[in-house]
């Protein structure tokens, strides 16, 4: 099977200006993310609409695609630059891996159980879960929470808290129920990705701002494989410092 892991980097960002060339340990952190995704991918390029995101990844010796700076989001870029790369490689890729250009500390395994899921062959979309960690704030908006079926299919994205416990308080919920936490890697057959780019912003995702709600509310199925390893998303320069002082 043919991967290619795209990394979409843009420059605007509301709280943390420029992130993909923040400095982390000495490299740009698209850097970091590429060099961890090399180690999963034999095609790994960075999708940007950026000349100086552009200059940086060239500078390093990676790959990369210029995108329209109209996207809406990360999916939309890979979809674009997917189909470039095919047109540049000369070749067909069957499944396209968004890698977060925000962690540099992905794990190459994670992004190895990713591809696992695409050993089915009726798997179109996958992603990763972890259970909330002790300590961690389960209700926190800024953590989707995922309700997952018993095939492993996402039943479910949410900001809220889901389920609801109805026979246990509230502060008792972290310790009594095993909530997920969404892992913000996708995978998506190349056909698949294509169609849901065309798809209109469906009621669900405007309401809770998760664009994966696009993609059940129109029927398409999410596999999910649960991930043991922790992941460090980087939302600001404050949690930038955090992790330097954790990995470097």
């Amino acid at each position: 099977m043919n991967f290619i892991a795209i990394i979409p980097a843009r420059y605007a960002s509301t709280r943390f200006p420029g992130k993909p060339l923040a400095d982390v340990g000495g490299k740009p952190m698209v850097q970091r993310v590429y060099e961890q995704a090399q180690r999963a991918f034999a095609h790994v390029f960075v999708a940007t609409d950026d000349e100086r995101i552009a200059a940086a990844v060239k500078n390093f010796g990676g790959k990369v695609i210029m995108t329209s700076a109209s996207h809406r989001s990360g999916t939309d870029r890979c979809a674009e630059a997917a189909l470039k790369a095919e047109t540049a490689l000369g070749q067909k890729f069957d499944v396209v891996v968004n890698v977060q250009g925000d962690e540099p500390f992905i794990a190459p395994l994670q992004l190895e159980q990713l591809k696992g899921c695409f050993t089915d062959a009726d798997v179109q979309l996958a992603t990763l879960v972890k259970t909330f960690g002790k300590g961690e704030d389960v209700f926190s908006p800024n953590s989707p929470k995922v309700v997952v079926d018993a095939s492993s299919h996402a039943l479910y994205f949410s900001r809220s808290v889901v389920p609801y416990l109805r026979s246990a308080a509230q502060a008792q919920w972290p310790e009594s129920f095993p909530f997920y936490k969404h892992v913000g890697l996708y995978a998506y057959r190349t056909d698949t990705l294509q169609r849901i780019c065309r798809l209109p912003q469906s009621q669900l995702e405007l309401a809770e701002e998760l664009e994966q709600l696009r993609w059940i509310e129109n029927g398409y199925r999410i596999k999910v494989a649960v991930t043991e390893l922790e992941t460090w998303a980087i939302d600001t320069p404050e949690d930038l410092e955090k992790l330097k002082e954790k990995f470097l």
